[in-house]
């Protein structure tokens, strides 16, 4: 039995690289890759050495709050679609169906929340450092309880960034993970180290071109090469890939309803409350070159994402019958988009460069902005009040702190290579906390009487609370609970694919062993799957899309009744602009009855009345 299966392993792993053989970079791949990380690096050395601004952390950090309007929306674009994007959303719609779609929507929602609520609370108080705006409106100990949740993330997160399109460029060269890794995050280290914010930004610019027309590219070679559209629609609809849930279990994985939830709490959690990105937003000369930079923003935002998302479907209809992944091609849904990309386009000179470029373009994108704004919170928030604070000593030291990120994020990549799903894996990691800091935000801004005490007892509450609801979830994942089996596809149409390589190594009992389900394995009677469970209701089996909704609730569920136990002070005044506008309006309405007491002198005496006023006057003289 022993060597019948090492035999089978043994067939599997030599079809397999014979296959892959053809599905490897050309010299001129090489050299678009090549030319993209050198226009990102050449970027740095100008803003570094050659552009003429001052040496200052406003500079380095806001551009000297100069930046034009259309750069800053590409890059906030850019810097929102990480290689885990161009990744894991095209795996995510392949193997669970466009459901995924409402999350890219719900930016619809979050740009007017974004524009009308968050952002003019920013720019109506001169903040630079949104964590700014949390000390003022409670305390220095709320803040810095937000920013130690912003430092976890990016500890957490960073790698993945890098991690991702290193698998990508592994899958079409054979290179090391860890040595393509440690090569491109050197290069981001570089030129975000030495060009601070504008470096970022107009590398941004670069990279967002090349992710566009990658995306439309893949998208039309993809729909060209699967029949046209109408044969991808076809395919897809029966697949089940366009089976939309509109159910209201919060157990089913991705509905219409987490999808815009979720969605919303993530777009403005990212856009409005995370440093990375709202240090970009205030950058603008003015409020009106804001807004219009977040439109733009979120209009680029749902087009490439939306086509990022239909690609998952061209993916799937271009391999209906006939799975990499059962194949034995692929090992992951991750590695299926370098995959597909070089099965389409690999016989096109330059287009599988392109392409991983466009990967790489995102995922250092996201990590030079989280770079420079870790930096700058480092600094700020935990170096500078213990240190005689000059110019030139904070940008050498934020210049060290981004060094010290990009070694751990090299490292980090030993870790990351474990995850089984990325997306599903960041999605959970950041349910933690970044509903808390949704909250404790939207707190501020909407709940005048709510202070710092009851701010950081609800963070503390709402974090506790989704951190054992996640580690249960995750101990039901482990005991075969909770399992998210992927929609089906077969091996029954491999002939009109080309596979006949992989399927005529492996025998019919082979192939069977190979690609048997698992759940047939002693599976659980009582099962919570990505569209349905059994068993009775569980907070614990609650959908990883949740997470951030949850955690804001949370919040709100624990300040609102504190807020009558412990009150503000009486003596305890509050700036009107630490209020979102509406919320203003609201406080600064004179309320009916002093309106009712008003009205009798506002009206117009009758001439009969100024009569007897005028008689009752001359009968007291």
């Amino acid at each position: 039995m022993t060597s019948s299966a090492s035999e089978l392993a043994s067939t599997v792993a030599t079809a397999t690289a014979a296959a892959m053989e053809d599905l490897r970079f050309s010299l001129t791949d090489y050299i678009v890759f090549v030319l993209m990380l050198s226009a990102s690096a050449g970027i740095g050395v100008y803003f570094g050495f050659f552009s003429k601004a001052k040496n200052t952390t406003e500079e380095y950090l806001q551009g000297g709050k100069k930046m034009p309007t259309l750069p800053v929306a590409i890059s906030l674009v850019s810097s929102q679609l990480s290689g885990v994007a161009m990744m894991s959303v095209p795996a995510e719609t392949y193997s669970f169906g466009f459901n995924m779609i409402f999350v890219v929507w719900a930016m619809v929602l979050a740009v007017p929340t974004l524009i009308y609520i968050i952002v003019p609370v920013f720019y109506d108080n001169n903040v630079s450092n949104c964590y700014e705006y949390l000390e003022m409106r409670f305390s220095k100990r709320t803040r810095q309880l937000v920013t130690v949740t912003f430092v976890l993330n990016q500890f957490l997160m960073l790698p993945v960034y890098m991690f991702v399109p290193s698998l990508a460029f592994s899958q079409v060269t054979g290179y090391n993970i860890h040595l393509i890794n440690t090569v491109v995050s050197s290069v981001c280290v570089f030129y975000t180290m030495l060009g601070g914010i504008k470096a970022v930004v107009w590398t941004d610019v670069v990279q967002g071109g090349v992710m566009l027309l990658s995306v439309i590219l893949v998208a039309i070679l993809g729909t060209s090469n699967s029949g046209g559209l109408a044969s991808v629609l076809e395919n897809a609809t029966e697949g089940g890939r366009f089976n939309y849930d509109f159910g209201i279990d919060p157990r089913l994985r991705a509905t219409f309803f987490s999808g815009m939830a979720s969605g919303l709490l993530m777009w403005t959690s990212k856009l409005g409350m995370d440093q990375s990105c709202v240090q970009r937003i205030v950058s603008m000369p003015s409020y009106g070159h804001a807004k219009r930079c977040l439109l733009m923003a979120g209009f680029g935002f749902i087009l490439i994402m939306s086509f990022t998302c239909f690609i998952g479907i061209i993916m799937f209809a271009y391999y209906y019958g006939c799975d990499p992944i059962q194949a034995g091609l692929v090992s992951k849904p991750d590695k299926l988009m370098p995959f597909f990309i070089q099965d389409i386009m690999g016989h096109i000179m330059g287009m599988p460069g392109i392409f991983i470029s466009c990967v790489f373009s995102a995922s250092l994108s996201s990590l030079s902005a989280s770079l420079n704004s870790f930096a700058g919170v480092v600094y700020f928030d935990y170096i500078k009040p213990r240190i005689n604070h000059t110019e030139a000593k904070a940008n050498a030291t934020m210049k060290v702190v981004i060094m010290v990120m990009g070694a751990y994020c090299i490292v980090g990549g030993f870790v990351v290579q474990n995850f089984n799903s990325i997306i599903q894996t960041m999605w959970t990691i950041t349910g933690i906390n970044m509903g808390a800091v949704v909250g404790v935000f939207c707190l501020g801004m909407f709940v005048p009487r709510c202070n710092a005490k009851v701010a950081v007892s609800g963070i503390a509450f709402s974090c506790v609370v989704m951190l054992w609801i996640i580690i249960n979830g995750q101990m039901n994942f482990k005991a075969g609970l909770i399992r998210y089996d992927t929609l089906p596809n077969g091996l029954d149409k491999c002939e009109a694919h080309g596979f006949e390589l992989i399927l005529n190594a492996i025998n019919n009992n082979a192939t069977s062993v190979a690609t048997t389900a698992i759940p047939s394995l002693e599976a659980p009677k009582e099962l919570t799957t990505a569209f349905g469970s059994n068993r009775d209701f569980s907070i614990y089996d609650t959908s990883f899309y949740w997470y951030k909704v949850m955690g804001a609730i949370l919040v709100f569920a624990w300040a609102i009744p504190m807020s009558y136990v412990w009150p503000l002070d009486k003596d305890e005044k509050q700036n009107p602009k630490l209020y979102s506008p509406f919320v203003r309006n609201l406080l600064n309405k004179p309320s009916p009855v002093l309106e009712l007491e008003e009205l009798p002198l506002k009206t117009p005496l009758s001439e009969e009345q100024i009569k007897e006023k005028e008689n009752g006057s001359i009968a007291e003289a």
